[in-house]
């Protein structure tokens, strides 16, 4: 099975390089399976029901979102009833939305995707590691699933390496969001399991993270926020990873990054 999973969009240009780009890609790389992660997708802060319908209507199977999932507040009432979009699974209980699911990829394929959050310079929420650990005690590669995907969305790199590790053998493909730069660390794990620390975002790279340099530079030289940080809009980089997993076992066979836009070093999967 082929994956492919998009990081974290970033405003509107970072939706348009989606809707743009998206088509082409899947021709070349014939995905089974799209993630896109989409909690900044709303300007920067969230991601709304309309913007969900445009991703979804793209190709999107499954979105994922991250600290910022509750930014816009219509999305409270969506997210209940649209299985496809997760928040982070280790919320406490009675959060609205689901953290997880079962997909059917195109040729019938079965994908359970669940999105944890991290705990180090984030908010203080329930145990990432336990309830991942609770969900997989329920099925198994193979055994009601033929992939499976985690996102961890952290601060942290050796929290989301924790994560890689701790799941090592038991899913296909750890994915870190959340920091908005492409790590160089992709990878297949001993134990079978495709992991990269950070896919990085889909926006404008001449910015600060994705959003506009002068007030994000201000924050760090005067420690105050004195206007709202807004998404830079110049043309965006894509970034995603590229994973394909073996029919028998669900674990990864090889794992690329993908990387498309004026600048970063552009890279595609062979």
């Amino acid at each position: 099975m082929k994956i492919l999973y998009f990081g974290d969009l970033v405003g509107r240009t970072g939706r348009t390089a989606l809707f743009d780009g998206i088509d082409a890609i899947r021709a070349e790389l014939e995905p089974d399976f799209i993630i896109v992660n989409g909690e900044n997708a709303a300007h920067g802060f969230g991601i709304t029901e309309k913007i969900c319908e445009q991703v979804f209507a793209a190709g999107a199977d499954v979105i994922t979102t991250g600290n910022h999932a509750w930014d816009q507040r219509e999305i409270m009432n969506y997210i209940g009833g649209e299985p496809r979009l997760l928040r982070p699974l280790n919320y406490p209980k009675g959060t609205p939305g689901n953290g997880a699911g079962l997909f059917e990829a195109r040729g019938g394929g079965r994908v359970f995707v669940a999105q944890i959050m991290g705990r180090l310079f984030m908010d203080a929420i329930d145990d990432p590691f336990a309830r991942i650990d609770e969900e997989l005690a329920k099925l198994r590669l193979g055994e009601g699933t033929d992939a499976i995907v985690v996102d961890i969305h952290a601060e942290a790199s050796s929290e989301r390496m924790a994560v890689g590790h701790f799941l090592d053998g038991r899913v296909s493909l750890v994915a870190g969001t959340h920091t908005h730069v492409p790590s160089a660390d992709a990878q297949i794990l001993p134990g079978g399991t495709a992991y990269q620390t950070d896919i990085g975002m889909c926006g404008d790279y001449d910015s600060v993270i994705g959003m506009k340099k002068g007030e994000a530079i201000n924050r760090f030289i005067k420690k105050l926020p004195t206007e709202r940080l807004e998404p830079a809009e110049a043309e965006a980089t894509l970034c995603a990873v590229f994973v394909e997993t073996d029919d028998a076992t669900g674990l990864a066979s090889r794992i690329e990054p993908l990387r498309r836009g004026p600048r970063l070093i552009q890279t595609r999967p062979t």
